[in-house]
């Protein structure tokens, strides 16, 4: 074996090790701080307004009524931008998460490295993704975790999501035409980052500790956010 051929392999199984590694501690981290709860804000004032936790097994969604005393959805997000524009739907799952993995990516097995190394490393944009749902769509088990918020708690998440999303000269959200994954969901250009740090469900998670909901420390996983819920009654 020649020096160089060599030395190439050596470079090659150092790299592979120190990714593998990487990953490693990242998964373990990941499992550690999404395992310590953060818990729920007391509050002595009546919970009163329907609330949902969604995962459709990667993502998480955060649901809220699409109209109350508080906000109706629908004047930012018209059901008019969806392919169904039905106005029946009376639940939205909203959600942020890296522009490339949402408009690119809408089964794991179109992605792409280079989809996965901008998302990760802050290189991407994001964007918001709003789903129409129906009360049956919405029925407790393993990945919907059904909750309320006091008006105070809904205030304060309200807040929140609307300052995920970009605006236009005039205000509104930034709707990006032309792309859905079925009839009745919507994409919006979102501020901040995607990054191996700030996922999806970091995102959510953070949603939840704004609205003083139970939460994960930290988590980049849907798993993370539903492990604090999996022994409710």
């Amino acid at each position: 074996m020649s020096p160089v051929l060599r030395k190439t392999l050596k470079i090659t199984a150092y790299s592979v090790g120190a990714l593998v590694g990487t990953v490693a501690v990242y998964w373990g981290v990941a499992q550690v701080l999404s395992r310590i709860p953060v818990a729920a804000q007391p509050t002595t004032e009546a919970a009163t307004v329907p609330f949902f936790i969604r995962s459709n097994g990667v993502h998480t969604d955060l649901v809220v009524p699409v109209k109350s005393s508080f906000i109706d959805w629908s004047q930012q997000m018209p059901y008019s931008n969806t392919q169904a524009n039905d106005t029946t739907y009376r639940y939205v799952g909203i959600g942020w998460g890296d522009k490339g993995f949402y408009l690119e990516t809408p089964t794991w097995a179109e992605l792409k490295p280079s989809t996965a190394i901008r998302a990760g490393f802050w290189l991407g944009s994001s964007l918001m993704h709003a789903t129409y749902y129906r009360e049956a769509d919405l029925v407790a088990g393993p990945n919907c975790v059904p909750l309320r918020l006091t008006p105070t708690q809904y205030r304060q998440l309200i807040a929140y999501i609307q300052k995920s999303f970009q605006r236009d000269s005039t205000g509104n959200f930034n709707w990006i035409a032309g792309h859905s994954y079925a009839d009745h969901d919507a994409f919006y250009e979102a501020n901040n980052r995607y990054s191996v740090l700030n996922t999806c469900n970091t995102w959510a998670n953070r949603g939840l500790k704004v609205s003083g909901q139970k939460a994960s420390l930290w988590t980049p996983f849907d798993t993370g956010i539903l492990y604090q819920y999996r022994n409710d009654k």
